[in-house]
């Protein structure tokens, strides 16, 4: 939005920027209607602009001084003689339905064009022209108004001083901010072993504009070790905004705490922290649409925005803005907390949230940074979740179960496209046997679906508030899948679930059951772009072994460095056991005894706080219950299947100091990583199995995908995941450099990862 200059003397903005920030009014209005494509949006220009007669010039470059700020733009049409300016917008549908605010934000960018060309060409008025395409019946919507130049020039200043003041203000805190960004000093004095080299790689990463991929083990504190060079490299004026992205809560918590911290360095630099959390979570009348209509909090929105975005800039100086101080000033001022924000983002130093605000199809944090240029800098925590999160990213399914009813409750315009894809969806799903198969993309289908997502668009257009909410989800299931169907390739699959017993006869008016999915298999093509918009990318973890899977899944580019940082324990602290019980799917039962005596023999020879981990929740319920007939006197917990946040604190608590039990848990669940139990609260582990996913056929079919992209089929798929969740999940032992513990790895397997260096190297096997 803010071309940052670091001088008060000069600030560029654009148009649609300076009236974004300056001249929005009313209510926040997120009502759906379906808008045109980029591309729709550029032929819809293309044709307005070939109906000009000769003269009339397209795409008219201007630009204007108003004290220290200079504005620049394009003019979409211009004729000096009718002395006209033309602001074209494209739509679909009835132009009443654009929101007011949207529309008076037009006029605004349509005012400033006017002014700025009167200036340039000394006229005396000008007309102004608001011209919205309807993209749906190809018809013009003109307003024009004549106005005199000098009401142009009073508009145009007016929104000037507001974002000149507001802007002057930033810079100011720019300066200030890179000042004391130089003289930052780590907070906790001297750096932990490993955690030096982490940094030092960082900040060479944000200075050559590279990105790094690094595996640091816990306890010597990564989220200090990457901010706080990243930062840094802020103060050289290399970054304009640092996010920090995490796939979990306790991720955010840290990055939270450790900026906290160095915020209370000795520089204290006026670090604007906000945390975006996702709206479900922060909302406060989940019941409401988000319009001024239904809900109390966008009514009047953009009216009490700008006070309400001062003072949380004010408060930003001195504390940190997350979920909790934000909800606190959206309530102050009696709007959203979620659209404030998506709004205090924009003028953030350090954004912190989940990856999808930056990878995600759909993420608005990346299209705000692209759209305004800024040099972002990635610090990608716990970065081995991101590989099943970029595949869950771009996959999409539809459901014939959920396509069954809706031609009963659809409008009548809609039942005839129903009725198509309800006819194709029943002739392919006839020509597929049941079970799982692995399929080509269905043109036809894919044919008929589009029809019917246009015509559901061409309705919305008309009548945004009449579409069943049944209708209107598998509406935009549809557009998801189909928005990934233009990107289908070797990196996906396309996929049929059928039922394995499935009737003679189909009953009249029933769908053939099946679940239709494009099955994102290797995420890196959608995650490379994203990462090539950054300046700087970090993705780090305790557990990106080896780093080639990780380099090829998440598209990382052939130049990314690689840091593997040394663990700051010693063997003595952790004994290793490998114990040779095959744990293979036909060996399952008979392991079950033999681990039980395991378990019972360690903690009666060793009594103290255990976890022990399984591949399935029916391997640990078959274990606990053979332990229990063993020693019933045993404190014993276990993970349920969907758990509650309450549930799972329960079980942690378990875990006191000084403490005597064994709790049961699954591998690559709540309890296998990101949970901290230092000291005697975690003595032992025991983990059962390589953890390998199941063999069936969805991951058969990934295998043989992966293995015809880039061979290691097997591995992919199968090993590099199970080992992960082992190592993460022996990792709870030790946590610090004064813990000591046991792990027992169970599985004759074991012992071939080791010969193949893919367990950690400090483990010491006893």
């Amino acid at each position: 939005m803010l071309y940052p200059t670091h001088s008060v003397e000069q600030m560029q903005v654009s148009v649609t920027a300076l009236c974004d920030f300056a001249a929005r009014s009313g209510d926040l209005d997120l009502r759906f209607t379906p808008g045109p494509s980029a591309v729709e949006g550029m032929e819809g220009h293309r044709i307005v602009a070939a109906r000009r007669a000769p003269g009339f010039a397209s795409e008219v470059a201007v630009q204007g001084e108003a004290g220290s700020l200079n504005v620049r733009g394009r003019a979409d049409g211009f004729s000096l003689a009718l002395q006209l300016v033309e602001e074209v917008k494209t739509h679909k549908g009835p132009v009443d339905r654009i929101p007011l605010n949207q529309q008076a934000l037009h006029w605004a960018q349509a005012m400033v064009y006017g002014h700025l060309l009167c200036r340039e060409h000394g006229l005396a008025h000008m007309d102004v022209r608001l011209l919205h395409y309807d993209l749906l019946g190809h018809k013009e919507h003109a307003d024009t108004r004549r106005l005199q130049a000098a009401e142009l020039e009073q508009f145009f200043d007016g929104l000037c001083a507001r974002f000149r003041q507001w802007g002057e203000q930033e810079q100011v805190h720019r300066k200030t901010l890179l000042d004391a960004l130089q003289q930052l000093e780590f907070p906790l004095g001297k750096m932990r072993p490993g955690q030096r080299l982490l940094a030092q790689q960082v900040f060479i990463g944000a200075r050559r504009g590279r990105v790094l991929l690094a595996q640091a083990p816990t306890g010597i504190g990564k989220s200090l070790g990457t901010l706080f060079p990243m930062l840094k490299a802020m103060g050289e004026d290399r970054i304009d905004k640092l996010l920090f992205l995490s796939a979990k809560t306790t991720g955010r918590a840290a990055a939270l705490e450790a900026l906290q911290r160095l915020r209370q360095g000795n520089a204290r630099p006026p670090l604007r922290v906000v945390e975006i959390t996702a709206r479900d979570k922060v909302c406060v009348h989940p019941g409401a649409a988000c319009h001024g209509e239904s809900c109390p909090l966008a009514r009047g929105f953009y009216d009490r925005l700008p006070q309400a975005r001062l003072d949380a800039m004010r408060l930003a100086e001195t504390q940190l803005l997350d979920q909790a101080q934000i909800a606190a000033v959206a309530a102050e001022h009696t709007i959203c907390p979620y659209y404030l924000s998506q709004e205090l983002v924009r003028w953030a130093d350090v954004v912190v949230g989940d990856y999808n605000y930056w990878f995600d199809t759909s993420a608005f944090v990346y299209a705000m940074a692209v759209a305004e240029g800024w040099r972002a800098g990635l610090l990608v925590d716990e970065a081995h979740n991101l590989v099943e999160r970029g595949r869950g990213m771009y996959s999409a399914s539809l459901n014939g179960f959920a396509l069954q009813g809706l031609s009963r409750i659809a409008p009548r315009p809609l039942k005839r496209p129903l009725t198509r894809l309800r006819a194709q969806w029943n002739r392919m799903m006839e020509q597929l046997q049941p079970g799982y198969q692995d399929v080509e993309l269905d043109e036809e289908w894919l044919a008929v679906l589009q029809e019917f997502i246009g015509r559901t668009s061409d309705f919305l257009a008309e009548h945004p508030a009449e579409l069943p909410a049944e209708l209107q989800r598998f509406y935009f299931d549809a557009i998801q899948f189909t928005r990934l169907a233009e990107e289908f390739g070797d990196h996906s699959l396309c996929d049929v679930l059928r039922p394995t017993q499935l009737p003679d006869v189909l009953p009249r008016g029933r769908l053939h059951d099946g679940v239709l999915t494009l099955r994102n298999v290797v995420p890196a093509p959608f995650l490379r772009p994203r990462l090539q918009a950054a300046a700087s990318a970090v993705l780090f973890s305790a557990t990106l072994q080896p780093p080639r899977f990780y380099a090829d899944m998440l598209g990382l580019p052939e130049d990314h460095a690689w840091l593997d940082v040394l663990a700051p324990f010693s063997a003595g602290q952790l004994q290793v056991h490998v114990v040779p019980i095959s744990t293979r799917w036909n060996d399952r039962e008979r392991s079950v005894e033999p681990i039980a005596e395991l378990i019972v023999r360690q903690y009666r020879a060793h009594p103290g706080n255990y976890l022990a981990f399984f591949s399935s929740f029916a391997y640990l319920e078959k274990v606990i219950d053979r332990v229990k007939a063993m020693d019933s006197e045993i404190p014993l917990w276990e993970q349920t299947r969907s758990m509650r946040e309450d549930e799972r604190s329960k079980f942690l608590a378990g875990f006191q100091e000084g403490g005597s039990g064994i709790g049961f848990a699954v591998q690559g669940g709540a309890f296998g990583e990101g949970v901290d139990l230092p000291g005697s609260r975690l003595i032992g582990a025991f983990v059962a199995t390589l953890g390998l996913p199941p063999v069936d056929p969805v991951h058969e079919a990934m295998r043989k995908r992966i293995e015809a992209l880039m061979g290691q089929g097997f591995d992919y798929v199968y090993l590099f995941p199970g080992l992960r969740k082992v190592v993460q999940a022996a990792g709870r032992v030790v946590r610090t450099e004064s813990d000591r513990g046991v792990v027992y790895l169970i599985d004759d397997r074991f012992e071939r990862l080791f010969q193949r260096g893919l367990l950690p190297r400090w483990w010491r096997r006893g």
